[in-house]
């Protein structure tokens, strides 16, 4: 099998997660220069709003990086056709299946990483050609599905010929230790990447992330079908009650319309959509991309040699 660096270009196996409004070309070129794969995330994006980022990311460095796509997009036709005249490195989709769409981006020399939340969609995109998977558990931020990612990645390893990249619940090394325990060839993060210095989301969206605890977030949208994990606040108790009062999906959306702006540019923590995962309970510092990326991998070390400690005193008992 394939290593995930390789496929990446990368010096570690890690992606950071696509992150509507906030995932551009500082962020991206950010984690890209640490030795990671920096993503655009081109979610409610025009086509020209994504070609020029990702001429600034190229300016900015000269590692690979990525972008990525969703599928529900309106304009996902013309967003595909960017990154191909682009040849952006690597595309990441999600929120779909991007199988009628693989063959021309790997024509076009990009490899293609599909975002999955379960075991048959990983199956279908990977006899369509996908170069890796992403397989995305219940705890991210966001948009999400239902199964945790103890439980899916395995699955996915199992069922599948080609590398599985684990998200969801991962901020440290332990977590990223963990996943490859359970068979995963490298580790896709976002949360912990919002309270990176180059990130563009204001002040109070950062100090939601650095203030939570294990907590404090919760799963919106079930009753419409798309379930999104935010932190807890105003906006949060607003939605749940509209849900349990079974108000239609037109209801919810006109009271969640603006609020992912409100959070990403104007930080504000009552009506504001601030998309976390689970795990923003262990995020404590706001860091340079580089250092958080260096952080982690070197806590990996740590974990295995702390392993191995316990393991060999285990055996001389």
């Amino acid at each position: 099998m394939i290593d995930v660096c390789e496929i990446l270009g990368t010096e570690y196996p890690i992606i950071q997660g696509a992150m509507a409004r906030i995932a551009e070309s500082s962020l991206a070129s950010a984690v890209s220069n640490g030795g990671g794969l920096g993503i655009i995330a081109s979610g409610g994006e025009t086509a020209d709003w994504l070609r020029d980022q990702i001429k600034k990311t190229r300016e900015k460095t000269d590692k690979p990086f990525g972008v990525n796509i969703m599928l529900l997009a309106d304009n996902v036709d013309e967003l595909m056709e960017v990154v191909k005249e682009e040849k952006v490195p690597v595309v990441t989709t999600g929120a779909g299946n991007p199988g009628k769409y693989i063959a021309s981006l790997k024509e076009a020399g990009i490899k293609v990483i599909p975002v999955v939340a379960n075991v048959a969609l990983a199956t279908r995109v990977a006899r369509a050609g996908a170069d890796a998977v992403v397989a995305e558990g219940t705890e991210a931020g966001g948009h999400i599905g239902e199964t945790t990612t103890m439980a899916l990645v395995p699955q996915m390893v199992d069922a599948l010929d080609i590398p599985v990249i684990a998200a969801g619940g991962i901020a440290d090394g332990r977590g990223i230790a963990a996943a490859y325990m359970l068979g995963a060839k490298g580790v896709q993060v976002a949360t912990r990447f919002l309270v990176a210095s180059e990130c563009i989301v204001a002040r109070g969206y950062k100090d939601a992330i650095l203030k939570a605890k294990d907590s404090s977030t919760v799963a919106t949208g079930r009753s419409t079908g798309h379930p999104v994990r935010i932190i807890k606040n105003k906006l949060a108790k607003e939605i749940l009650s509209l849900e349990k009062k079974n108000a239609d999906v037109e209801e919810i959306n006109r009271l969640c319309t603006g609020t992912l702006a409100a959070a990403v540019r104007d930080g504000d923590a009552d009506y504001g959509n601030i998309m976390s995962g689970q795990i923003a309970g262990l995020v404590k510092k706001e860091q340079p991309a580089a250092e958080i990326i260096e952080e982690m991998f070197k806590e990996v070390e740590d974990v295995y040699k702390d392993r191995n400690s316990i393991c060999g005193a285990g055996r001389s008992v």
